[in-house]
């Protein structure tokens, strides 16, 4: 299954018009949000590498620590799955 960004974007989207929400909404229950600006030394580098495959695949990478911490849910889908799911028990 390749990642539809877009796709997941529009169901969020649809989720929140269809509950009435706006970004003002958001704002006022959350308060103001304060964003990291340095995010220079954040990110992924080694992962893939450090895993023990040697495929350096983070996606792979990704997989196996979950498994290994036991947090993988093979059964597991996309975020759109969960939401488009959530809305049709209602």
């Amino acid at each position: 299954m390749s990642p539809q960004p877009d796709e997941a974007l529009e169901v969020l989207r649809g989720v929140w018009s269809a509950q009435g929400q706006t970004s003002a909404d958001l704002d006022a229950a959350l308060g103001p949000q304060k964003s990291c600006k340095n995010m220079a030394n954040v990110g992924f580098d080694g992962l893939a590498d450090g895993d023990g495959d040697g495929d350096g695949d983070l996606r792979t990478a990704w997989r196996a620590r979950l498994q290994r911490e036991g947090k993988l849910n093979p059964q597991g889908g996309s975020i759109a799955d969960l939401v488009l799911r959530s809305a049709e028990v209602r």
